[in-house]
């Protein structure tokens, strides 16, 4: 199934729903701070095996216990619906 690009008011009505996530340089973007890099590290690698299952790949960045995280889509040249949906996950994932 392919990605599905989303509007700016498909994003802002949807936007709201996810905890802690908000749009930076037209990407979905999330900073997470863990309790120590070994839980930082151990959820990022959880998110690793999500992520390729979708064959959607995060950019992201991480120092000891932070994690910085951007989702675009680059099929659709922006949001997408698998965007939210990694999203979802990684919220989850982070349990935050």
């Amino acid at each position: 199934m392919a990605a599905k690009k989303l509007s700016e008011a498909e994003v802002s009505a949807q936007l709201p729903k996810l905890k802690g996530w908000s749009v930076v340089n037209g990407k979905l973007h999330r900073e997470i701070s863990c309790k120590d890099f070994v839980t930082a590290f151990g959820s990022m690698t959880r998110v690793a095996l999500v992520a390729e299952k979708m064959d959607h790949h995060p950019e992201w960045f991480n120092v000891w216990n932070k994690v910085v995280i951007d989702l675009t889509t680059h099929s659709v040249k922006g949001i997408s619906d698998y965007d939210f949906k990694l999203a979802e996950k990684i919220n989850e994932i982070f349990a935050v």
